[in-house]
């Protein structure tokens, strides 16, 4: 049984677990046969859900409300880690320091559409207000084309001087600092940033009310070993 899952980044640790499930062949044990779909940023993936292009979602979960309302029509099948995963790294010759967050006041802060939510929240809690402090959080240059590989991409403009820092995945953050270009200044799921901003968000798998339904399919995503093993 073919099914499609959408990925709002291919090249990024925030969704292994479904990329890893895919290769090495657990769908396929299954009986069901997978394929990846890029569409960034996360809204794009939940739109092609709604529009059943896909069967699937891996993304951020707060992020199904931009198509989803009040969570009609949509579930949150499992979690593919736990906690809001994204860090927010700045540009080395800025001189910042791990944890302090005045190093965002006046400067231009990339992330994705959905993703920026977190991050603003965050700041908010910390005591600093994006408006007041001057802090433009904006899309990512070159970031919205439906086919990008968003923290590649965050890196690259960090590198190149676009932006002055990005809240973006893991693998963004790890090619930043390897380059020299950026320094990690937080990293929410180590416990760093206020108080609760672990639990804003998380990576997921989902799907709509309609495949549940879909009393073959929903047998075989039971008896998924893939599956059982997020439970844990």
């Amino acid at each position: 049984m073919p099914i499609k899952i959408a990925v709002p980044d291919l090249i990024s640790n925030s969704y292994f677990p479904v990329l890893a499930a895919c290769e090495l062949g657990f769908f396929r044990a299954n009986g069901f046969e997978p394929s990846l779909l890029l569409m960034s940023p996360a809204d794009k993936s939940y739109e092609a859900l709604k529009a059943g292009e896909a069967d699937f979602v891996a993304a951020e979960a707060h992020a199904a409300l931009a198509v989803f309302p009040r969570w009609h029509g949509i579930k949150l099948i499992c979690a593919q880690a736990q906690g809001m995963y994204w860090f927010l790294v700045m540009r080395t010759d800025l001189g910042a320091k791990r944890g302090d967050l005045q190093c965002v006041r006046g400067r231009r802060i990339g992330a994705s559409p959905w993703v920026e939510l977190g991050l603003k929240r965050l700041l908010i809690e910390a005591g600093l207000d994006p408006d007041r402090e001057g802090i433009a959080i904006s899309p990512i240059p070159g970031g919205l084309e439906l086919k990008v590989n968003t923290g590649v991409t965050a890196a690259k403009a960090l590198e190149s001087g676009a932006i002055d820092g990005f809240w973006a995945n893991g693998m963004g953050a790890e090619i930043a600092v390897r380059r020299g270009a950026g320094a990690i200044v937080l990293d929410v799921r180590r416990g760093e940033g206020p108080n609760g901003a672990f639990d804003y968000t998380l990576p997921v798998v989902a799907t709509t009310e309609r495949l549940i339904l879909d009393a073959p399919r929903r047998r075989r995503l039971r008896s998924a070993p893939w599956l059982q093993a997020t439970r844990r």
